[in-house]
């Protein structure tokens, strides 16, 4: 399979030399440091105590890659608005697009009711579903851990866990062919018949403890371990689980058997806590707004949501982490 990673950090590091050890033609999208090391010394990934080195053909042009097979896009999510359109040259006629992205993807709204317009926090004025049509993705669902220390060097924690499956549901060749791919380059690739329901589960166990840590500067253990904190984060949970429910995506669990099993990992900073202290964007609509604006949308009152939004937001606004607009 012919392979484009747009990104090369800890998640587009892991998968493209992966990828590319199992034997597939993987090139890459990248820029800055990152372009000058993987070119130069090759992408290098530590994982298991081990190091290995991938030779893999990188650019920050796409028309110098051309079309694929496959494209992964694992950017930072405020990333790929301003890069959707320059990602045109890497599509073929059938080519698949796999989203390897925290929080609610552009296409997630659209491809369970195509008559609604996309939500304004992940997709403003539809500019993403414009250059990359829900009949070209998959969805993908990521459960791992990884770090990227320095450009070009990704560090792999635990997990192995791909999820993927058709924007709208179902089984399809396309979801088996990639899942064999993403198999034999050592995940554990998984199909989902309703991938939507796996991105609002995931959404509803990390959307809290994100902002709650960027917000404060602790990690999960001191999060999970105060009374008013984890209090206020349950009820958050509670009012996310209420707009699952109108949008076809049930939690069946707990918000107290969630945080369980945060607790069960040990104590770790958050991806949006590492973006903050290194005085980069957080993903904060795709992980908050977006929950609060389709909470808006299908009637579910959430001031709490509300609450963490605004205080994170304003947070991250005034450190020049977050450029976005107010809702």
């Amino acid at each position: 399979m012919k392979v484009a990673v747009v990104g090369l950090g800890a998640v587009g590091g892991l998968i493209a030399a992966r990828m590319a050890a199992a034997g597939h033609a993987v090139s890459a999208l990248a820029r800055g440091a990152t372009l000058a090391n993987v070119r130069e010394r090759g992408l290098i990934v530590e994982s298991g105590g081990r190091r290995s080195i991938a030779r893999i053909a990188a650019s920050d042009d796409a028309n110098a890659l051309g079309p694929h097979d496959l494209v992964v896009i694992a950017l930072k999510a405020p990333a790929l608005a301003a890069l959707a359109p320059r990602l045109v040259p890497l599509l073929g006629e059938a080519t698949i697009v796999l989203p390897a992205m925290n929080g609610v993807p552009w296409w997630f709204m659209p491809a369970a009711r195509p008559a609604e317009p996309p939500l304004d926090s992940v997709d403003p004025g539809g500019r993403l579903l414009a250059a990359l049509p829900i009949a070209r993705v998959l969805g993908c669902v990521v459960h791992l851990a990884a770090s990227c220390p320095e450009p070009g060097l990704v560090r792999h924690g635990f997990g192995e866990r791909l999820i993927v499956g058709e924007p709208g549901g179902g089984d399809s060749p396309r979801v088996r062919s990639v899942c064999t791919a993403l198999a034999e380059s050592g995940f554990e690739a998984e199909a989902s018949a309703d991938v939507r329901r796996e991105v609002w589960y995931k959404l509803w166990g990390n959307m809290t403890m994100n902002p709650v840590s960027a917000l404060t500067g602790a990690e999960s253990s001191a999060i999970l371990d105060d009374p008013l904190v984890h209090a206020f984060m349950m009820r958050t949970m509670a009012e996310a689980a209420a707009i699952g429910e109108r949008i076809g995506c049930p939690i069946a669990q707990s918000g107290e058997e969630r945080m369980g099993l945060a607790r069960k990992l040990g104590s770790f900073k958050t991806s949006m806590l590492q973006d903050a202290l290194a005085g980069r964007p957080i993903e904060l609509d795709a992980l908050v707004t977006a929950v609060h604006e389709i909470g808006a949308r299908v009637g579910v009152a959430t001031p709490n949501t509300g609450a963490l939004l605004g205080l994170t937001r304003l947070m991250a606004q005034q450190r020049g982490l977050y450029p976005g607009r107010s809702a």
